[in-house]
């Protein structure tokens, strides 16, 4: 079996195209990533857009992220379809890149190309003779994520952004065993649903499990403080084990009367101490999600609008905030957006007699990453900060 250096070109190394493979199943990419791909690979991407310290091999480590091989080799790490694009013939499955994999970064006629095998890019193609051999990997994936899971992981089933009437209708906790006020994992509830409609299971056959929230807190546009939907703070999970009955008892005086009976849960976890009052939505089905960041297709301006957690106000690398763009602004998961930090309003005192009121420019102040998006709101990933972001500072395309 021969095959040539050339051919080895760039399998593996498409996967800094961001496009995590947290699953055996291959990964999409738009139509206009694919494009973009199609048009670089006719000539490579142009020295000028790599990274200032552009390494000319890089041997992918454990602990590695997509994100951030990206980010050594290219100003912009959520340009992947340019990487793709710099040897896309050679590419199946541009969705996998693995520890010990090397890549190598080849620059002629002020363009580069990145590839996997041997360095150097002048002189004959030489001919490798390979046998085959057997190659042992555990059963799970070993690929690389895009993002460290840690990051995102936690959030996917914590906050739901939905609307009051949802909350209010929902099925809520109405007592605890022995009259208690506060309860946690391995303590036992009863639970109501909104009249007219009871708590009951929908399928006999399966367990049926359901998440714990409280209050439903507006998310309003920052300026015209309209109401763009609310958020419910996670508390934990429960099973759901009895459901709401009613039963026929003979009072006192012995006639009969219908009385309610309320279902019954079992608190399975609790982040915080659960009470009367909070209320239960179904468990979503586990999803396997790929993070594909890249740039929107079409321009689109917003803001922050909230901070994720109790009495935060301030956000720093790695944290969670909440935007005002959503599905109905073509927001998608995975978008990347620049974060602004508004300018100040100072007064010019350059010079004698005059004291104008002006305002400094927004400046650049990181970037984040929609992870998910709702109708008119996201949850968004601070991927990299310059300085801290506050409620009101503005993400808009990167550049």
């Amino acid at each position: 079996m021969a095959q040539t250096k050339a051919g080895l070109g760039w399998i593996g190394v498409a996967c800094a195209v961001l496009a995590v493979a947290a699953s055996a199943v291959a990964q999409p990419v738009s139509p206009a990533q694919r494009s973009t791909a199609q048009q670089v690979a006719q000539s490579g991407v142009p020295l000028s857009e790599l990274a200032p310290n552009a390494p000319d091999s890089y041997t992918v480590k454990r602990g590695d992220t997509l994100w951030a091989i990206a980010g050594i080799f290219l100003k912009s790490p959520w340009r992947w379809p340019e990487l793709w694009g710099m040897n896309m013939n050679e590419v199946r499955n541009p969705h996998r890149i693995y520890p010990g994999q090397q890549l190598f970064l080849d620059k002629v006629g002020g363009m580069a190309r990145l590839r996997m095998g041997p360095g150097g890019a002048d002189g004959p193609v030489e001919t490798v003779r390979v046998s085959p051999r057997t190659r042992v990997l555990p059963v799970g994936d070993t690929s690389i994520p895009t993002l460290a899971p840690h990051l995102i992981e936690p959030f996917l089933d914590e906050p739901i952004i939905l609307e009051r009437s949802e909350f209010d209708q929902a099925p809520r906790i109405i007592s605890a065993t022995d009259n208690r006020v506060l309860m946690t994992r391995g303590d036992r509830a009863y639970v109501r649903g909104r009249t007219g409609t009871p708590f009951v299971e929908t399928d006999p056959t399966k367990t049926e499990l359901f998440r714990v929230f409280r209050e439903a807190t507006p998310l309003k546009e920052p300026g015209t403080n309209r109401i763009l939907g609310y958020e419910a703070q996670y508390l934990g999970g429960a099973r759901l084990m009895r459901s709401e009955s009613v039963q026929t008892l003979t009072n006192a005086k012995g006639a009969t009367e219908q009385v309610l009976v309320p279902a019954t849960i079992d608190i399975l976890r609790a982040k915080e101490e659960i009470r009367v009052g909070d209320r239960l939505f179904p468990e979503p089905p586990r999803q396997l999600i790929s993070y594909v960041p890249r740039a929107p297709s079409q321009q689109v301006s917003g803001s922050i609008v909230s901070v994720y957690g109790n009495a935060v106000a301030l956000a720093g690398q790695n944290q969670v905030v909440v935007i005002n763009k959503g599905l109905a602004d073509g927001v998608e998961t995975g978008h990347v957006f620049a974060i602004l930090k508004q300018g100040m309003r100072v007064d010019d005192k350059s010079q004698e007699g005059e004291r104008a009121r002006i305002k400094l420019p927004d400046e650049r102040n990181g970037l984040l990453m929609v992870f998910r998006p709702f109708e008119h709101l996201s949850y968004a990933l601070i991927l990299e900060i310059t300085d801290t972001v506050s409620v009101g500072d503005r993400i808009t395309n990167p550049r």
